[in-house]
């Protein structure tokens, strides 16, 4: 029986044991969350049947990923590339309307996000580069210019419709480089350009956007959209739309007038005044799981702002807890990196786990008011589709490369259990 289970939970324990504690907070937690869900559907269980169903599903994608020698991702990397630009780009021609921007397809009835493919796909395409071009005095100047030839098309398209995931993306490869040792004179290039063009874009979307015209989350898009003049339909009319939402939240994010209470505007800013009714109410140990009172006001009390309830219901320390093993698996997986002999395996793991960690401090920022609203659930807790199935497969490529990756003179059998003697 020992040997079966051991069969089943390869590869680093310390990544498992992270792994299990994320999906048991998830599933305690979004049970919670999901109020305005099982009061829409008018069932009690069947949110939490379903999100459990796609934590199960994820696990088996873990299992089936950590299976696979992690040499052979590279051979993924094409075909991922080629699906990624296709679903991108169909996303944006034809995809559904979420929150005012098109960020899902709809395929014989399964609904997933072309963005979440994309960013691995991204990782994998970088960590290959990266790998395969390391020098004794760092990465060859070449593979900041075959970075940037899918970089820069990937980021543009995704921004689009969801500017946040084409920054976390972004800042991802931008990390990726440095730890790649690729010359800081190409970095600082990219980083001033990106700057320069942040300046820009924030300019015209002070200029262009109209912050009395945000999208109302008790509004559909039919209704929010109803008095856009005729200029503004079609293509044209969803990018100004999302710099509508865009310059709606920098303004707020910015404006520190203070409102009183009768003043404060609870259609327009509810997330935001709830997340922060759930933080100030926790106090240290919180009100106990499945006691939130904010969750039935927070609309997205199960995705971006489960931060929120997890405070309020765990307390300061709870809350603590949960950054402390997204810290864990940053550290954890380094020293796995560390310990790799080949440049791509280590390359791959950093890079999944770079993209796990940063988004979940994005989430974690917002829910405290430290960033602006951006709509990027806190990974593997948050309830979702596609994106815990993905980020599921992410953790399972980690642990592939910390089973099956060829290791350093020095490390071969650590974490290996030793074998019993056989005795005569």
């Amino acid at each position: 029986m020992e040997k079966k289970i051991g069969n089943i939970f390869k590869g680093d324990k310390v990544i498992w044991m992270i792994f299990f504690f994320l999906c048991m907070i998830s599933i305690v937690e979004v049970f919670s969350a999901s109020s305005g869900l099982t009061y829409k559907s008018q069932n009690y269980a069947a949110p939490i049947i379903y999100h459990t169903v796609m934590i199960l599903f994820g696990f088996f994608v873990t299992v089936v990923t950590l299976n696979i020698p992690c040499r052979f991702f590279k051979i993924m990397t094409l075909p991922l590339i080629i699906v990624s630009f296709v679903t991108l780009l169909w996303v944006l021609v034809g995809g559904e309307t979420i929150n005012g921007a098109n960020r899902v397809i709809n395929l014989f009835g399964i609904t997933f996000q072309p963005s979440e493919i994309a960013k691995g796909t991204m990782v994998l395409y970088v960590a290959q580069i990266l790998g395969a071009t390391q020098r004794e005095d760092g990465a060859d100047k070449k593979a900041f210019r075959w970075i940037n030839w899918m970089l820069i098309p990937t980021v543009v398209i995704i921004g689009l419709e969801n500017l946040s995931t084409a920054a976390l993306l972004l800042g991802v490869v931008i990390l990726m480089m440095f730890i790649g040792r690729v010359p800081y004179k190409q970095i600082s290039k990219i980083i001033g350009t990106l700057v320069l063009l942040a300046a820009f874009s924030l300019s015209a979307i002070l200029l262009v956007g109209d912050n009395t015209r945000t999208e109302n989350p008790k509004l559909n898009k039919t209704e929010q959209t109803a008095n856009l003049p005729k200029e503004k339909e079609g293509t044209v009319e969803k990018l100004l739309h999302r710099a509508d939402t865009w310059k709606g939240r920098i303004l707020k994010f910015f404006d520190k007038k203070e409102i009183t209470p009768a003043e404060y505007d609870l259609d327009k800013d509810a997330q935001v005044a709830h997340a922060n009714i759930a933080i100030v109410s926790s106090n240290i140990i919180g009100k106990g799981p499945g006691n939130s009172v904010e969750r039935d006001f927070l609309a997205q009390a199960f995705s971006d702002f489960i931060y929120a309830i997890i405070i309020e219901e765990m307390g300061i320390i709870g809350a603590t807890a949960v950054a402390f093993l997204y810290i864990v698996l940053l550290f954890r997986t380094a020293r796995i990196a560390s310990r790799c002999e080949n440049n791509f395996p280590a390359f791959l793991a950093m890079g999944l786990t770079l993209l796990l960690v940063t988004q979940a401090t994005f989430n974690m920022m917002v829910a405290v008011g430290f960033v602006p609203v951006t709509g990027q659930p806190l990974p593997l807790i948050s309830k979702g589709g596609t994106s815990t199935i993905i980020n599921c497969a992410y953790i399972g490529a980690i642990l592939s490369v910390s089973r099956s990756a060829a290791r350093k003179k020095g490390y071969e059998h650590e974490d290996i259990e030793p074998q019993p003697e056989n005795k005569p």
